[in-house]
């Protein structure tokens, strides 16, 4: 995993408040900003980020380098939309902000948005890409917008004579209906990274076991959400053996039960069968033995009667 320290620039500018983008150009380069801080954070847990703008009366360091995510978002949320860029001032002072890191041992990083018009002449962009390189400063760019192809050439012009071995990209992206970080995760700026577009997970699980990692997570990048998810698979997996054990004795004891065809209650209300129904039918048995026996005394005592 690379170590880095990255500082991101923002373009401020009125034409960041353009909608070509969704939902406007600031609002996607503030998802962006977020996406590039997972990523580089991620990555590295070592690795720091911080954010500046370009836009207004000058350049301003919004957050110096840190690894606290919530500082870089407040600092978004603190820039006000104003003026015109200042690519070349801005450039220099990130890369005095990165002069200045903590750690030496990480490497410096510059990402800059851009989406308005550039004032600065080639001859000057390729004397600041020199300088950069020779202090081991690694600069992308990430140009959406409508650019004039002039300054699309700036930039290949600069990107060329800034290439070293840690690289140097160029991203254009041009208005699309995809979200600009989506976009952004296809480029080499974020995918040497090791990030997956998003959705790719999703789509990789459902195709292929998510590209090789279980439930589509990779457990180097984020080991306590891999888990998590499988400690709830082992947990639901225990549930549903525990309820398929309870179900299995009631499904037996239920089968040596026979259906009972007889009516509930006999024809005058009693219950029929069992002991009930058993003892109705002695008593029919007994009643039935008095008559004959009693028929029986009648015909002796009339024989007798006219025998007399």
């Amino acid at each position: 995993m690379v170590l880095e320290a990255t500082m991101i620039v923002v373009d401020n500018s009125e034409s960041s408040r353009n909608g070509d983008y969704v939902p406007s150009r600031w609002e996607a380069q503030s998802d962006a900003v977020n996406l590039i801080f997972s990523a580089k954070t991620q990555a590295n847990p070592e690795s720091s980020v911080g954010l500046m703008s370009m836009g207004g009366k000058g350049p301003e360091v919004l957050v110096t380098l840190t690894t606290d995510l919530g500082k870089v978002l407040d600092g978004i949320h603190r820039t006000k939309i104003r003026g015109h860029t200042h690519l070349a001032t801005g450039i220099q002072i990130a890369g005095l902000a990165l002069k200045h890191r903590q750690n030496k041992s990480q490497r410096q990083r510059i990402i800059v948005f851009t989406c308005s018009p550039i004032g600065e002449n080639e001859k000057d962009l390729v004397k600041l890409a020199k300088r950069m390189k020779k202090n081991n400063i690694s600069i992308d760019f990430i140009a959406f917008g409508d650019l004039d192809p002039e300054d699309t050439k700036k930039l290949e012009v600069f990107n060329e004579n800034i290439k070293g071995g840690d690289g140097s990209h160029l991203a254009i992206i041009p208005p699309g209906p995809s979200l600009l970080s989506d976009t952004l995760v296809t480029t080499p700026i974020l995918s040497a990274d090791g990030v997956a577009p998003r959705g790719s997970a999703e789509e990789g699980g459902a195709e292929g076991g998510g590209g090789g990692f279980e439930f589509g997570v990779d457990p180097s990048t984020d080991p306590e959400l891999a888990l998590a998810l499988r400690m709830s698979m082992e947990e639901e997996k225990a549930r549903q053996e525990k309820e398929g054990k309870k179900a299995e004795p009631q499904g037996a004891s239920l089968e040596g039960i026979m259906e009972e065809n007889q009516p509930l209650l006999g024809g005058q209300g009693e219950a029929s069968g069992g002991a009930g129904g058993d003892k109705m039918d002695e008593d029919k048995g007994e009643s039935s033995e008095q008559q004959k026996e009693e028929k029986k005394d009648g015909d002796g005592d009339g024989d007798k009667m006219d025998t007399a």
